[in-house]
């Protein structure tokens, strides 16, 4: 389908609250994490410098649909980015620095296994533009490390995360906390060490079990044991904002935390419902375009991306996202993130996006509240944002 024409031009310019970015898809692994839903194949060989054309492909095609845009940022997901020749990294940069102005304070992340050999490219990530580092440690024991799935250990994930701050000045990392049989004295320790090597960011996310995963096909023939129930996965909720608060990390998002100014900006992009194209076998991209918002999305499997990329456009689909999903996505990204949403934002996009009713009870309860114009889930809704999301949009 092509990308054009037309709703009120004031809509294709709401973007503008958000920024743009581009995200970048890598989607090959060492091995495929028991847990792990993502688009990710494990592949003996690839062809890096086809690869590189393509992905660079692809972005000077949707540059030329958003020519003139400043932007802000660029995140290599996967997958395992780091498994990128540094030569990928630099073609793939130098794209998009001819398909968009940079702005100044660009932030170009890219995630990175903590395996000495990835550890090794570090250097030349850095001399290809990219300046920050988010590195999927997971965890810092090593049972657990086993039974995540990991080819790494805890004392080769301390040493990866010495070789990053080395090398940049922005390093992140994500650990995942509700593990199998992990007490809560378990994990306020282990966090506790974890905030000890933190430079600026950490992400923490709770253990989820999803449909297609290899931990959801043994959690329904009941071989997956030791899980927490509600109650004690909630207070390692609780345990994490405390320690992270102790430590100057405000959780500016539900699952993220950072010093003052050292947010993930590209994820920034995402929650303040900015644009940002989506590049790589099944990425997802959001592009206002002469008025309209386009969902986009690549073709997944890999071959057939490449494929499809190489005949002209590596989309699998475009579709316009008319104004009232706009408000609901806006409401589901947005609310996640400590300062809220704008009310005023969301009534030009879609004026009957919130459900008056619903908005009333989450505020007697004390679930949402008001700052201004802005409408945050408090500390007793953020632990339940699925629930008052659900009761706040309109049917």
């Amino acid at each position: 389908m092509p990308l054009r024409n037309s709703w009120p031009a004031a809509l294709g310019e709401d973007w503008r609250y958000g920024g743009f970015g581009l995200y970048v898809h890598w989607p090959f692994c060492e091995a495929k994490c028991p847990y792990c839903d993502f688009n990710s194949h494990v592949a003996a060989h690839v062809d890096q410098e086809r690869w590189a054309k393509a992905l660079a492909a692809e972005i000077n095609r949707v540059g030329a649909l958003t020519e003139g845009r400043v932007l802000n940022s660029v995140f290599f997901g996967g997958g395992t980015p780091s498994l990128m020749e540094p030569a990928t990294v630099d073609t793939v940069l130098k794209a998009a620095q001819a398909a968009w102005p940079w702005a100044n304070d660009i932030e170009i992340s890219l995630e990175a296994n903590p395996r000495s050999v990835e550890a090794d490219r570090f250097r030349g990530f850095a001399d290809a533009g990219v300046n920050r580092v988010s590195l999927g440690v997971q965890s810092l024991r090593d049972a657990d490390l086993k039974r995540l799935g990991r080819l790494h250990d805890a004392r080769e994930a301390r040493a990866a995360f010495d070789t990053a701050r080395a090398v940049f000045d922005r390093v992140s990392f994500d650990l995942i906390y509700a593990r199998q049989d992990q007490s809560l004295t378990d994990w306020e320790a282990e966090l506790t060490e974890a905030m000890q090597m933190a430079v600026d960011h950490l992400s923490l996310y709770q253990l989820t079990i999803e449909p297609g995963t290899a931990f959801w096909d043994r959690a329904q023939r009941g071989r997956l044991r030791g899980l927490p129930g509600e109650d004690l996965a909630s207070d390692m909720y609780q345990v994490t904002q405390d320690v992270t608060a102790a430590h100057g990390f405000s959780a500016y998002e539900v699952s993220n935390h950072a010093k003052p100014r050292a947010e993930s900006r590209h994820n920034l992009v995402y929650w303040r419902y900015g644009d940002y194209a989506g590049v790589g076998p099944g990425a997802h991209g959001r592009l206002s375009l002469e008025g309209r918002k386009y969902a986009t999305v690549g073709w997944q499997a890999p071959g057939k991306w490449l494929a499809a990329t190489e005949a002209g456009s590596g989309d699998e689909n475009v579709e316009k996202v008319p104004p009232h999903e706009q408000g609901i996505e806006q409401i589901l990204m947005g609310l996640r993130l400590l300062e809220g949403i704008s009310v005023q934002r969301l009534q030009e996009v879609n004026a009957g996006a919130i459900d008056a009713g619903g908005l009333q009870e989450l505020l007697d309860l004390g679930f949402v509240g008001m700052d201004g114009d802005r409408l945050i889930a408090t500390e007793t809704g953020r632990p339940v944002l699925n629930a008052v999301i659900e009761k706040l949009i309109a049917s």
